[in-house]
């Protein structure tokens, strides 16, 4: 199935009484690519994927998965039978052996691919007579990641995968997700751990208190966000409000310091025409661009953006 956007949100709201969880969310996932989803705690992430899967129903507005409605019981009942989803809790029957469990889940699927079943129990050296519920942390990932991908979904979502987890079975489901695209699996996955969201995804989208921050292939990120620095023989003049590209400003002493998002050289113009006398343009990393972009200006030290913008 060959679509554009295999998820797409229109304005999806998750409320839990006076508490807004997710705020009018717009956001697409493209099909064929591994798109890593980050936040914090809290963020909205886990309420975002119960909606697309049609565990919980949104408050207001409306998305689709495969074409299909979320907020429709019939259409969401496609969609579940179409994707593949490990959460963090696994769900996986504990009192079945490995070899059991997997036995019960091939049995519900025409399309269950022996190859891949195959490949993964060697890859991840799962025991066959070890009960699941005697499985390492790392073992349950890896069995429920096993029983995903030997259907080869057409989408496979993940809630926090390596959460728990040690730096080899983290490298391991790392070695997975990057595959999956070959095998024709799109990978929506939501992670903490930003050094690997870096090495292997290819698009980012970034959620803060519900709203998203940032939808982008994580190519166009590299290219286009910079720390801008001025420095001033005097203290720091006022700069433009809204000016295109400058996401956050903050203020020490005799410096601005900018987060661009794009349009570095009008950014820089602009700090010559205030008269900086020092210049500063850097790259940023995926884990620098999260923190400036959701963690509150006290946090980090800052003064709140108008302080320098006017």
């Amino acid at each position: 199935m060959s679509l554009e956007r295999i998820i797409q949100t229109e304005e999806l709201t998750k409320h839990y009484g006076a508490f807004k969880a997710v705020q009018q969310l717009n956001c697409g996932v493209r099909s064929g690519r591994i798109t890593g989803f980050l936040g914090r705690n809290g963020a909205g992430k886990s309420s975002t994927i119960k909606m697309l899967l049609g565990m919980i129903k949104p408050t207001s507005g409306g998305g689709t998965v495969l074409g299909h409605r979320i907020d429709d019981p019939k259409e969401s009942l496609e969609i579940r039978r179409r994707i593949a989803y490990v959460g963090e809790d696994k769900g996986l029957y504990g009192y079945m052996t490995v070899e059991q469990l997997i036995w019960f889940t091939r049995s519900f699927y025409t399309d269950w691919r022996p190859e891949i079943e195959k490949r993964l129990l060697k890859h991840y050296r799962l025991p066959l007579d070890r009960k699941v519920k005697a499985l390492s942390k790392g073992m349950r990932t890896k069995l429920a990641l096993l029983l995903a991908l030997s259907r080869s979904p057409i989408l496979l979502i993940l809630d926090e995968p390596t959460e728990g987890l040690d730096p080899i079975s983290i490298e391991e489901l790392v070695q997975t997700l990057m595959g999956a695209p070959r095998e024709g699996t799109t990978v929506f996955f939501s992670s903490h751990q930003l050094a690997e969201v870096e090495r292997i995804a290819d698009d980012i989208l970034m959620i803060d208190q519900g709203r998203s921050v940032l939808d982008m292939p994580l190519e166009q990120i590299r290219e286009n966000y910079r720390r801008v620095t001025f420095g001033f023989a005097d203290h720091p003049p006022a700069l433009p409000s809204n000016f295109d590209g400058i996401e956050r400003t903050r203020m020490n002493g005799r410096q601005i310091t900018i987060l661009a998002s794009h349009n570095t050289e009008a950014i820089v113009q602009l700090g010559r025409e205030r008269n900086a006398v020092n210049i500063d343009v850097s790259p940023l990393g995926l884990r620098e661009i999260f923190l400036e972009t959701v963690q509150e200006p006290d946090h980090l030290g800052k003064q709140e953006h108008h302080d320098v913008l006017v």
